[in-house]
C-alpha cells in the first residue's frame, strides 16, 4: 500500500479528515525551508504538498507567485527539490509527500527520469497543473512504472462526462479545487462544499481533498469534515512572507509563525473530526 493510501485509511478508522499544508520549496531560502519541511509532521501535517517554483505559474494567485520567485532567487532547481525530499526521509518515513507544479521544468528534466529520481527521494504524488489527460501519456507509463501516484484537479465547472474522464486517470486522491479562479484569492461557502463533494463521491472511490481557499481552521475543519482533507497554502506563504525583513530573508519570527498555525489548523481538524465521528 501507498503512504498515501495507508494514511487517509488511518485517519478514516479514526474518524477524521487530514491536514495538509503546503511549502514552497527554497522559499525564503534553502535551509529555511527545509527546517520547515520537516518541522511539519510534528505541528500536525497528515500529507504534505511540496512547491516546484516555476517562473510562468498559471494557477497561483499573487502569494504563491511571490513565493515561487523567492525560490528561484534562492536556486531552486527541480533537482534541488527532490534532494529536499531525500533529506526529510532520513527522519520521516511515514508522512505522504506531494511535489506540485508545472510541466515545462519535469518536461526539461525528462519524464521518466523524473518519476525514477521522485520515488527514490521519496515523493509520492505529483499533481502537474497543466498536463490534462489527453497529453499525460508522457507522464503516466512511467509514473506507473515508478510508483509515482498522479494526484488530479476537478473545479465546480467540471461536467460529469468530463469528470468520469479525469477522474479515471487519477490515483493516489483527487484534488477539489473548490473555486474558479486562482489560489488564494477567495473561498467557498461550506454550503458551496457540501453541494459539490456528494458527485465526487458517486464518481470515485479515492480521497478527497478541497483546497484553493482554504484559509482559517474554521474553513479546514470544515472542509476536512465535508471531504477527506483540507490544503492550506496561500495563509501559510502569507504568514510567512509576513515574518521576512527587509531584504526578503528569513527572521527568527519565520519558522515559529508558521508552524504556530499550522498546529491551530491541525487542532481545528482533528477536533472536527473527533465531533464528527
Amino acid at each position: 500500500m501507498s503512504r498515501i493510501a495507508a494514511r487517509f485509511q488511518a485517519l478514516a478508522a479514526q474518524g477524521r479528515g487530514a491536514l495538509i499544508p503546503y511549502l514552497e520549496a527554497f522559499d525564503p531560502d534553502l535551509a529555511t525551508s527545509q527546517a520547515l519541511f520537516q518541522a511539519m509532521p510534528a505541528a500536525g501535517a497528515d500529507l504534505i504538498e511540496i512547491g516546484m517554483p516555476f517562473s510562468d505559474p498559471s494557477a497561483d494567485g499573487p502569494v504563491i507567485q511571490a513565493a515561487a520567485l523567492r525560490g528561484l532567487r534562492a536556486g531552486a532547481t527541480l533537482a534541488g527539490v527532490l534532494s529536499m525530499v531525500a533529506e526529510f526521509r532520513r527522519t520521516d518515513e511515514a508522512t505522504p509527500v506531494i511535489l506540485m507544479g508545472y510541466v515545462n521544468p519535469v518536461e526539461a528534466y525528462g519524464y521518466e527520469r523524473f518519476c525514477t529520481d521522485a520515488v527514490a527521494a521519496g515523493v509520492d504524488g505529483i499533481i502537474l497543473v497543466d498536463l490534462p489527460p489527453e497529453e499525460a501519456d508522457v507522464l503516466e507509463a512511467p509514473a506507473a512504472q515508478a510508483g509515482l501516484d498522479i494526484i488530479r484537479l476537478v473545479a465546480p465547472t467540471t461536467t460529469d462526462e468530463r469528470l468520469a474522464y479525469v477522474l479515471s486517470h487519477a490515483s493516489g486522491f483527487v484534488y477539489y479545487v473548490s473555486i474558479t479562479g486562482i489560489t488564494g484569492t477567495r473561498s467557498a461557502s461550506a454550503q458551496d462544499l457540501s453541494a459539490a463533494i456528494p458527485r465526487l463521491r458517486a464518481a470515485t472511490s479515492l480521497p478527497i481533498a478541497i483546497g484553493f481557499g482554504v484559509r482559517t481552521p474554521e474553513q479546514a475543519a470544515e472542509a476536512a469534515t465535508i471531504a477527506d482533507g483540507a490544503v492550506v497554502a496561500s495563509a501559510l506563504l502569507a504568514t510567512l512572507a509576513g515574518t521576512l525583513d527587509a531584504n526578503g530573508q528569513a527572521t527568527e519570527q519565520t519558522l515559529p509563525s508558521v508552524l504556530k498555525q499550522i498546529e491551530g489548523l491541525a487542532q481545528a481538524v482533528r477536533a472536527a473530526g473527533r465531533a464528527g465521528a
